[in-house]
């Protein structure tokens, strides 16, 4: 089987397993007691304006009518209308979806530049005291909840200190850059607006860290564990026995065959960091995505939710999908 063909397959494979998502989150998120009738209209609502609200958006349907009313607007590509902005969810997801990679892509960044030196460092310096300092990280990362070290951080850095600001992607009386690709910092450098591609960078930092920090942790982990794998084998001996320099070893013949495994952890990051960022997002009042659905979800606005859901699903698809190619890149004998 050629690339392309793989390709194909793999695109075309993915419909059932879509199909199955969409099914589940419908009657997962039905089955949550409440009634978006009443969310929108309040408690003290009358009858008839519940029972004209369930007509509208054909809550008054049986599930399976629904589902099938749902998967025909999809295969349009109709996401549905919110019940609480009563704007098309597809619309909504696209303008907020800027937001939440700009903040993806910087946690993954910091997660990359953090883990490579800490998890070499550690391999090459195991049980010594910087491998333990490096143990002590990974474990702050792995065991602190987003919520504690998220509040804790705006408390030291924004309160106390006054270092970096609080909340949102820029200050209140800032206007944002002209639209390129709906990231603010993107935008502001390439329109060469220097004070609001410093504002929005300092906007980002404490976000990105607290997102970031935990898969840096485990990928730092991740990379001495294959370090230590890699440095141990008949090959490395060898190039040691003829006199290679460690710096070469380490970087040339350790690094390159660690970060293999590494390839689909940091994948599945970049799904999950987009997929996890609705606490952070909350949080830092970042309005993303994630921040979009957690407003939906208290008025159990089903559209967003399963727009969400949807979106989330299909990016993990398509990084699995790119971390299988980039095997066969980094490593050839891999068909």
């Amino acid at each position: 089987m050629n690339k392309t063909t793989y390709i194909l397959y793999r695109l075309v494979s993915m419909a059932p397993t879509l199909l199955g998502v969409i099914v589940l989150i419908f009657f997962l998120s039905r089955s949550i007691q409440g009634d978006p009738a009443r969310m929108m209209a309040g408690d003290a609502a009358d009858p008839q304006v519940l029972e004209q609200l369930r007509r509208e958006f054909q809550l008054d349907r049986p599930l399976p009518v629904q589902l099938v009313a749902y998967l025909g607007n999809l295969a349009q590509g109709n996401l549905g209308i919110s019940f609480t902005t009563k704007r098309p969810v597809l619309e909504s997801l696209l303008e907020r979806f800027p937001a939440t990679l700009e903040l993806t892509l910087a946690s993954l960044a910091f997660s990359f530049l953090g883990a490579v030196p800490l998890g070499v460092i550690s391999a090459v310096q195991r049980n010594r005291p910087i491998d333990q300092v490096v143990r002590v990280i990974s474990v702050g990362g792995v065991s602190m909840p987003v919520f504690w070290s998220g509040l804790m951080l705006i408390w030291l850095m924004y309160l106390k200190l006054d270092w970096l600001p609080g909340a949102g992607r820029l200050g209140i009386y800032t206007d944002p850059p002209p639209q390129i690709t709906g990231m603010y910092t993107a935008d502001s450098l390439l329109s060469g607006d220097w004070a609001t591609f410093k504002e929005s960078v300092l906007h980002l930092l404490m976000p990105a860290f607290i997102l970031g920090y935990g898969y840096m942790a485990t990928l730092a982990r991740l990379i001495r564990s294959s370090m230590l794998e890699v440095l141990g084998q008949d090959y490395v001996r060898t190039a040691r026995a003829k006199g290679l320099g460690e710096r070469a070893i380490v970087l040339r013949h350790g690094l390159r065959n660690a970060l293999l495994p590494v390839t689909t952890m940091a994948g599945l990051a970049f799904a999950a960091l987009l997929g996890g960022a609705v606490l952070t997002e909350t949080i830092f009042a970042w309005p993303g995505i994630g921040k979009y659905v957690v407003d939906a979800a208290l008025y159990l606005d089903y559209p967003v939710i399963m727009g969400f859901t949807l979106l989330i699903a299909i990016v993990y698809m398509v990084v699995n999908l790119i971390v299988d190619l980039l095997y066969s890149w980094l490593n050839p004998q891999i068909s």
